[in-house]
C-alpha cells in the first residue's frame, strides 16, 4: 500500500513538475498534452495540479480554459482564486481581477499577501484609487500592509493613481525595505514628476550600500533626462562603468543613458554610448533617431532609420508614429509620404497609432484633402483619430466642418473627451463661430463625466475676444471658478492689442507683469500695443525694461522645403547663399503688386518710431517673406507650379498677411502658410482665415 501511495504521490508531482515547466517556457500545447494524461491518470480534480493547470493556461493566454478549470474544480483555495486573478491580469483584464476579488470574499477563502499584491497591481492599471483604498485597509486590520509584497503594491498603486505623497507615506512607514520597495518609490517619484526627490532617494539607497538593479538605474535614469542633470547622469553612468554593470549587454540601461544624453543635447556621447550595445534594441534606435531630428540633424536622422530599417529588427509602431511626428513638425511632406508608403508595407503600420500619425502629418503639412481621404478609408477610429481631424479643420479655418465632425463623432458611439472639446472650441475660436463655441462650452461644463480645465476657458476668452467681445471675455476670466493662469491672460491681452483697447490692455498686463515677470512675450505684447496706439514713450519704456532684465523673445524662424531639404530663415538673415536674388525677386514683387494692385507697406506692423523707409526695409526681411522669396528664386515662377508652403514658429505678422494676400492674386499661386496658431491658404487674393486670426 504505502508502496502504491508512493508511486501515486511521484506521479503526480511529475505532472506538477511538468505543467510548471510549460507555464515557465510558455508550452501550451505540451501543457494540453499534460491536461489531457492527467485526467486519464484520475488526477482530474487535484487541488494542487488544476492550480498548476490555471497558471499555466492564463500565463500561455488561454484564460478561458484556465477559466473552465476554475469553474469545475471541487474544492478552491487561495492558490486557485489567486492564480486565475493572476491570469486575468496578464491577458489584459484588471477589472476581471477585481471582481474575482470580491467573490472570493463571499467564498469564505482567506486572501493571503499575494493575494493583497495581484489586486492592488490591478487597481493600479485601472487607476482605481478608492477600490484600492479600501483594500488598504483590510491590509490594515489584517497586517498585510507591513509584508513587504504587500507594501511594495500599496506604494505602486497609489504611485500610478497619482497620489505619490501617500506613496511616500506606506514607504516611510514600512518596518523592512527590499530592492522592489525603493524602486517602486523611485520610479513613483519620477513618473510624477518630482525628479528631484527621486535622485536624493538614489543617493540614500546607495549610502545604504543596498543592491541596486536595472530597474534603479533606468528610473534614476529618467529623473535625469527629465530634469536635463546631466552632471548626476554622467555620475551614474561613471557608476555603472566602475561597478562592473555591462550596459552593453542590457538594453534597458543602455537605452536610459542614450535618452538622458539626447535630451541633454549630447549627441555624441549617446552615439558613443550606441555604439557600444551588442544588441541593439529598437527603443535605443528610436532615441538616437528622434534626437538628431529634434537637434535639426533630419540628414543623420533619415540615415539611421535607413540603417534601422536595413537591420534585422521589426521596425516598430512607435518608432514610425515618432518619426512621423518629427515630419509634422518640420512639415516634410514628401519624407512623410515616404514614411506612409513604406508604413503601408510592415505589420506595425496598421497600428491604430501609426495612422493618428500618420493623419495628424498630413494635417500639419496643410494637405487637408489627404488627410480627409485617409480619415474616411481608416479600418479603426479611437478619440484620438476623431480629435486630431477635428484639430486640423479648426487649424485649417475649416470650424464648420470641425463642428459637424464632432457631431459625427458622437453618433458614431465615440464619446468625446476634455482634449477633443478643446478641439471644437479651437476650431470655432479660428472660424469667429461664437455661438456654437458657447453652445458646446456649455454642453461641456454641465457633463459630469469631464471637468472643464483653465485651457477650456482660455479657448472661450479667445472666441470672445477675437469677435471683439472683451468686456465679455474680461467677465469669464473673473468669475471662472479655477484660478486664472498665465496663458489665459495672455490670450485676453493678445485681443486687447487686435482691438485696440488699451485700457483693458493696461490692465491685464499688469497683472501679467506680477504672475510672470520674467517671460519676454508678456512685455513685448504690451509694446506692441503702445507702439500700435503711437505710445511711443512707454514702447520704449517697456523695451528698456526688457533690456535691463537681459530677457530674449524665441527668434521669428520660417522654413520651406526645397527638393526635399529644408531651409531655414530668421528676421533680417543674410546667410543664405542665394540672399540676393531672395532680395531682388521680393523687390520685383513688391514694385508688380504696387502697379496692379496698389499695395503699399503696413508700416504700422513695423513697431519702431523710425523713418518709413526703414520700416519698409524691416518689413521686407522678415523670415516668411525671405522662405517665399527663395521657393519664387528656386521655381516657383514656372508654369505649373500651383502650391507654395510655408512654415513659420510665431504668429504671421499683419503686413506679411496683406503681402502674401497680394502675392498670390498676381501670381496665380497658392501659398499655404502654417504659423504658431493656425494655417492660412492664400489664394486670388483671399486667405482662408478671412482675415481673422
Amino acid at each position: 500500500m504505502n508502496r502504491g501511495l508512493f508511486s501515486v504521490l511521484n506521479e503526480r508531482q511529475k505532472f506538477a513538475n511538468f505543467l510548471r515547466f510549460c507555464s515557465k517556457s510558455l508550452l501550451l500545447d505540451q501543457g494540453m498534452q499534460v491536461h489531457g494524461a492527467l485526467v486519464k491518470m484520475g488526477f482530474g480534480f487535484d487541488l494542487m495540479l488544476s492550480n498548476d493547470l490555471i497558471v499555466m493556461y492564463g500565463k500561455c493566454g488561454s484564460l478561458g480554459v484556465a477559466c473552465d478549470v476554475f469553474d469545475r474544480m471541487l474544492k478552491r483555495n487561495v492558490v486557485s482564486w489567486t492564480a486565475l486573478m493572476c491570469g486575468h491580469i496578464q491577458n489584459g483584464n484588471p477589472l476581471e481581477s477585481l471582481l474575482l476579488f470580491s467573490k472570493m470574499g463571499l467564498s469564505g477563502v482567506k486572501p493571503n499577501d499575494f493575494t493583497f499584491s495581484t489586486n492592488l497591481k490591478a487597481c493600479g492599471l485601472l487607476n482605481g484609487l478608492d477600490i484600492g483604498r479600501q483594500i488598504h485597509d483590510i491590509c490594515v486590520k489584517t497586517g498585510f500592509d507591513m509584508v513587504n509584497v504587500v507594501g511594495n503594491s500599496i506604494i505602486d498603486m497609489y504611485s500610478k493613481c497619482g497620489r505619490i505623497n501617500e506613496a511616500a507615506c506606506m514607504f516611510e512607514v514600512m518596518p523592512s525595505r527590499n530592492l522592489i520597495s525603493w524602486n517602486a518609490m523611485i520610479a513613483g517619484y519620477t513618473v510624477a514628476g518630482f525628479c528631484e526627490k527621486a535622485l536624493v532617494l538614489f543617493q540614500k539607497m546607495q549610502e545604504g550600500g543596498g543592491f541596486l538593479d536595472e530597474f534603479t538605474f533606468t528610473s534614476t535614469l529618467k529623473a535625469c533626462s527629465d530634469l536635463g542633470a546631466i552632471k548626476e547622469g554622467k555620475q551614474i553612468h561613471a557608476f555603472l562603468i566602475t561597478g562592473g554593470f555591462l550596459y552593453s549587454v542590457n538594453t534597458a540601461i543602455a537605452g536610459a543613458l542614450i535618452d538622458l544624453y539626447v535630451k541633454c543635447g549630447k549627441l555624441f556621447m549617446a552615439r558613443t554610448v550606441f555604439s557600444h550595445i551588442e544588441e541593439k534594441h529598437v527603443i535605443s534606435w528610436t532615441a538616437l533617431i528622434l534626437g538628431y531630428a529634434q537637434e535639426g540633424n533630419l540628414a543623420e536622422s533619415m540615415d539611421l532609420f535607413r540603417q534601422l530599417r536595413e537591420s534585422s529588427i521589426q521596425v516598430d509602431g512607435f518608432i514610425l508614429s515618432s518619426m512621423m511626428g518629427v515630419f509634422a513638425d518640420f512639415a516634410l511632406v514628401q519624407q512623410g509620404k515616404q514614411m506612409h508608403a513604406f508604413a503601408i508595407k510592415v505589420p506595425s503600420g496598421v497600428d491604430i497609432s501609426v495612422c493618428n500619425s500618420i493623419l495628424d502629418m498630413y494635417l500639419k503639412c496643410g494637405m487637408i484633402n489627404e488627410a480627409e481621404r485617409l480619415f474616411s478609408e481608416m479600418p479603426a477610429r479611437n478619440v484620438i483619430s476623431w480629435t486630431v481631424m477635428i484639430t486640423g479643420y479648426g487649424k485649417h479655418g475649416l470650424g464648420k466642418e470641425a463642428s459637424r465632425l464632432f457631431d459625427e463623432m458622437q453618433s458614431d458611439s465615440t464619446e468625446p473627451d476634455d482634449v477633443t472639446y478643446l478641439a471644437v472650441l479651437l476650431g470655432c475660436s479660428h472660424s469667429g463661430l461664437v455661438e456654437k463655441g458657447q453652445e458646446y462650452f456649455s454642453r461641456l461644463c454641465s457633463y459630469h463625466g469631464i471637468k472643464a480645465r483653465v485651457e477650456h476657458y482660455a479657448c472661450m476668452v479667445d472666441l470672445l475676444g477675437r469677435a471683439g467681445r472683451l468686456k465679455e471675455a474680461k467677465n469669464l476670466v473673473d468669475s471662472m471658478p479655477l484660478e486664472a493662469n498665465v496663458g489665459i491672460w495672455q490670450t485676453l491681452l493678445s485681443a486687447c492689442r487686435v482691438h485696440g483697447d488699451l485700457e483693458l490692455g493696461k490692465e491685464v498686463g499688469d497683472i501679467l507683469f506680477r504672475l510672470d515677470s520674467e517671460n519676454p512675450v508678456n512685455y513685448v505684447m504690451m509694446s506692441n500695443i503702445y507702439a500700435d496706439a503711437g505710445y511711443w514713450n512707454e514702447c520704449e519704456r517697456i523695451r528698456e525694461l526688457v533690456k535691463s532684465k537681459k530677457l530674449k523673445k524665441e527668434a521669428g524662424r520660417s522654413w520651406v522645403e526645397i527638393d526635399k531639404e529644408v531651409h531655414f530663415f530668421y528676421g533680417g538673415d543674410d546667410t543664405h547663399p542665394l540672399t540676393a536674388k531672395i532680395h531682388e525677386i521680393l523687390k520685383e514683387m513688391e514694385r508688380r503688386m504696387k502697379e496692379e494692385l496698389g499695395y503699399v507697406y503696413g508700416v504700422k506692423y513695423a513697431l519702431h518710431d523710425v523713418e518709413e523707409e526703414s520700416k519698409m526695409e524691416n518689413l521686407r526681411v522678415h523670415s516668411e517673406k525671405l522662405a517665399i522669396g527663395l521657393a519664387l528664386v528656386c521655381g516657383g515662377l514656372e508654369e505649373g507650379r500651383k502650391v507654395i508652403r510655408v512654415f513659420k514658429n510665431l504668429r504671421v505678422c499683419g503686413d506679411c498677411h496683406e503681402f502674401i494676400k497680394g502675392l498670390s492674386k498676381i501670381l496665380r499661386v497658392v501659398f499655404v502658410v502654417r504659423d504658431a496658431n493656425r494655417f492660412h491658404r492664400f489664394e486670388d487674393g483671399l486667405c482662408s482665415c478671412r482675415d481673422y486670426w
